[in-house]
């Protein structure tokens, strides 16, 4: 993760929660009220957010001391302690609903991914993510999925070619996009051409596709089909897939099979704060 990144985020964030100043805090706390809390797992899943925790208490008031103690990636258990984090009580309630936002979210997806994963496990698919994620957290996400065993698609639009139906309407055809985008783009970057139909497929192949995604394919369609895909191209399986038809997807074949649902749907994990206050002198 970019914890450079992760810091100008995490101001953002405040600014936006802030505004002008908390309100409640200003009236019932005086400079040296201090506190500690304890964020508890309130159910099993896949802790993610380690560095949230560390860098967004840290930034908002360096004197906070912070004591996360689980990983991410580690499976934790309904009622766990997974951070303690100590400092002025004024300081450790502002940053607190930020931060507990964020690693709920990212633990939910850590989660979800690890249950997909687990469940295609012995298939050799990888389960991967896509661009539906939450504007401005994509970072977060995409790292979530990976804790939770998975693989990242593209990041967004500027590190790989994805040819969708509206790219190869605009162009005439499969060829005349996958020639024009070769022509222009560099040799480390790959391109991926959607296909929803056999003779699409065979022209995706012909045309020099790096990557194949077989999208709103049933996976009796992908099965008849993928023996025509050369081994040096990688297949996957997109468009509405979720855990219940995941098994049927793993087994046609394909390398990777990409699940919206882990960032546009998920359920955050839920985590608590509990509260602890020593009074100023």
């Amino acid at each position: 993760m970019n914890k450079m990144k992760l810091k100008s985020m995490l101001e953002e964030y405040y600014r936006e929660d802030l505004g002008d100043g908390d309100l409640s805090s200003q009236v019932l706390f005086t400079k040296g009220d201090e506190g500690s809390f304890s964020f508890l797992m309130k159910e099993r899943g896949i802790f993610c957010g380690r560095d949230v925790i560390e860098i967004g208490f840290l930034l908002f008031n360096p004197s906070i001391i912070v004591q996360v103690l689980a990983d991410d990636g580690e499976v934790v258990e309904s009622g766990q302690r997974i951070a303690e984090i100590r400092g002025p009580m004024a300081d450790l309630l502002q940053a607190e609903r930020v931060v507990l936002n964020l690693i709920q979210r990212m633990s939910g997806i850590a989660t979800e991914t690890y249950r997909a994963v687990e469940q295609v496990k012995g298939s050799g698919v990888r389960i991967c993510d896509t661009r539906k994620t939450t504007p401005g957290l994509r970072m977060l996400e995409k790292y979530a999925v990976r804790t939770g065993g998975g693989f990242n698609h593209r990041n967004g639009l500027y590190d790989a070619v994805m040819l969708k139906d509206n790219h190869i309407s605009f162009s005439g055809s499969i060829t005349e996009a996958v020639k024009r985008v070769k022509s222009q783009i560099g040799h480390m970057v790959k391109v991926e051409v959607e296909i929803e139909t056999k003779d699409q497929l065979i022209e995706a192949i012909e045309s020099g596709a790096d990557v194949i995604m077989f999208d709103n394919c049933s996976p009796r369609s992908i099965q008849e089909w993928i023996s025509l895909v050369p081994p040096h191209i990688m297949t996957e399986a997109s468009g509405g897939i979720t855990r219940e038809h995941l098994n049927e997807y793993a087994a046609t074949g394909v390398h990777y099979i990409s699940l919206g649902y882990l960032t546009h749907s998920v359920k955050s994990l839920d985590i608590s704060a509990r509260v602890g206050i020593r009074k100023g002198v």
